[in-house]
């Protein structure tokens, strides 16, 4: 069973509330979701819409065509109509003898009770279309209005009036509730990841689609005792967060991508002044501006080439929500064990959307700090000490009695003295570059492959086309030997799985949300292998299943 629903109306209309009422309740009916939102930077006005995909089996992405559509303007069933499945449904308060429209008056149910409430008619009328009880629903009322208990009885009642003012159209069951299964956000993924990893200071300045990460773990400052900051720019942000980091906390900060533009003279900073960082960039659309609320994947090459010269940095991107906390809390510990800024490339396709994860495992999560032991350090302190594979001892101030802490952006000795000459600055290179050589040869994950062993075609992706991949490597199976690549790093890039590829006669099909390829280069840069084809999307939207298996028929297997 596969159902997809759009909830479309204008901000503020309350499509968020829809979309989190509908998600948890089909959650404790034991669906799997996903979901992605499609909204305008805009606080009123505009058309948005939210889809949420719902499934008795997992399922990775987002998928074509409306089964059903919760219309909660007139703009709406325009827009969408020609979306419409052959068996579809719209639900608007528009009267047609159209077979496939079903009228209720929500306007009219919620005048008498509460007016401010019409969009829990039409959840109310959802679940009666769709063949569901309303009791999770209830539940799901209860805590979504928790902090608001005034209006709690008013939406009881209208989620009541809506499920009887429709006749019910479809047959979907309760599968029963999954215990071990949750939805979440990938934002709050990797908020969630960060506070496993120890998070004690976030300072961040507010730049959709991230602002979710700052918005969840200050909703956790007080449970956890951190400290979460709301800096007057990005500027302050990285700086805010590179001092905390040099007192001894774990701390991140999060942006998107014209925020990453103004932090890229801090993360140079904390290049040369090996202070480890975390920095979370949600992509979206640009240059500049750009499309602020769309997804894409644009920032790859300006991540790896963030500031001047060269300096030891790593790029990684998570393929999904489930994906994005683990690789969150493995960003901290590089990060501490490398002494160095670790970037995480999610995107508003990951971030804003929601999907049914497994219960996350903390059992081998162990969190690893690489600080100094006091007792091992002999007489005066050396930051920036030579060793034989770059890793210096780090320590905060005030951890060694008797010695100061230094750091130091310019060029330094091994004391974080500030010099000039050749000698030490060619020493202080080379000791920095020994890490990376460290982090390739111990800690650099090579992509997970899926498919046959010596397929005719392999689909190449990072990040966050990890799950339409999927879907559309599946459906292609049926008629052609074709494998999928999925990179989690990507700077420095693991090479030798998509060489060995190559070299086997596979031809590469590289997929990326953005115009210029910028994944083929980086391969090619790094390798010399270049792409066979190239399916690339630039319009702010993610990739469905459908439109690669689509777009692989039209563009590479003509």
């Amino acid at each position: 069973m596969d159902f997809n629903i759009v909830i479309a109306g204008e901000a503020g209309q309350g499509l968020k509330t829809v979309e989190a009422m509908l998600t948890k309740t089909f959650s404790r009916h034991g669906y799997y979701l996903f979901s992605t939102k499609d909204y305008m930077s805009r606080v009123r006005g505009g058309h948005n819409f939210m889809q949420i995909r719902i499934s008795d089996e997992k399922i990775e992405g987002p998928d074509e065509g409306i089964d059903l559509l919760l219309a909660l303007n007139e703009e709406s069933v325009e827009i969408h109509r020609s979306e419409i499945n052959e068996d579809g449904t719209i639900l608007s308060e528009i009267e047609s003898d159209d077979d496939n429209m079903v009228y209720i008056d929500a306007k009219g149910v919620a005048k008498e009770v509460n007016p401010r409430a019409v969009n829990t008619v039409f959840v109310g009328a959802a679940f009666k279309i769709m063949g569901l009880a309303t009791e999770e629903a209830e539940e799901a009322v209860k805590e979504h209005f928790a902090k608001k208990e005034s209006v709690i009885d008013d939406n009881l009642t209208l989620l009541k009036e809506g499920y009887e003012a429709v006749d019910q159209l479809y047959n979907l069951k309760d599968l029963g509730k999954k215990d071990d299964k949750m939805v979440i956000d990938g934002n709050s993924a990797v908020g969630l990841g960060a506070l496993l990893a120890g998070l004690s200071y976030y300072a961040a300045y507010p730049m959709s689609p991230s602002t979710g990460i700052l918005h969840y773990v200050a909703s956790k400052q007080e449970e956890l005792e951190i400290v979460v900051e709301q800096a007057e720019d990005e500027i302050a942000a990285i700086n805010m967060a590179l001092g905390g980091t040099y007192s001894g906390l774990r701390s991140m900060t999060g942006t998107s991508g014209g925020g990453l533009a103004l932090m890229a003279e801090g993360i140079g900073l904390a290049g040369v002044a090996e202070i480890p960082i975390v920095i979370a960039d949600v992509q979206r659309p640009g240059p500049a501006t750009g499309l602020p609320t769309r997804t894409g994947q644009g920032d790859l090459l300006f991540a790896i080439n963030i500031a001047q010269d060269e300096f030891p940095l790593m790029v990684l991107a998570p393929k999904d929500q489930e994906d994005a906390v683990y690789q969150t809390f493995r960003a901290f510990n590089l990060a501490d064990k490398y002494q160095l800024p670790v970037i995480i490339l999610s995107d508003q396709f990951i971030g804003d959307g929601s999907k049914t994860i497994d219960e996350i495992d903390i059992s081998d999560l162990e969190i690893e700090r690489h600080l100094a032991n006091p007792d091992e350090i002999e007489g005066e302190y050396k930051r920036y000490k030579y060793t034989e594979d770059g890793i210096s001892p780090r320590a905060y101030p005030g951890q060694l009695e008797g010695n100061i802490v230094l750091s130091d952006s310019d060029e330094h000795d091994e004391y974080a003295h500030i010099v000039e000459d050749a000698e030490t600055r060619n020493k202080m290179v080379e000791k920095r570059s020994k890490k990376i050589k460290k982090l390739i040869a111990e800690d650099l994950i090579e992509p997970e492959y899926t498919g046959p062993e010596n397929p005719d075609y392999i689909l190449v992706g990072w990040g966050s086309t990890a799950g339409p991949l999927r879907e559309g490597r599946e459906k292609l199976s049926d008629e052609y030997k074709v494998g999928h690549l999925a990179f989690n790093d990507v700077w420095p890039l693991p090479t030798k799985t998509i060489e060995d590829k190559a070299a086997a006669g596979a031809k590469l099909v590289y997929v990326e949300n953005n115009s210029g390829a910028q994944f083929d280069r980086l391969v090619r840069s790094e390798t010399g292998i270049k792409a066979n084809y190239n399916i690339l999307k630039d319009d702010g939207r993610p990739f469905s299943g459908q439109e690669i298996y689509r777009r692989f028929k039209e563009e590479v297997s003509k």
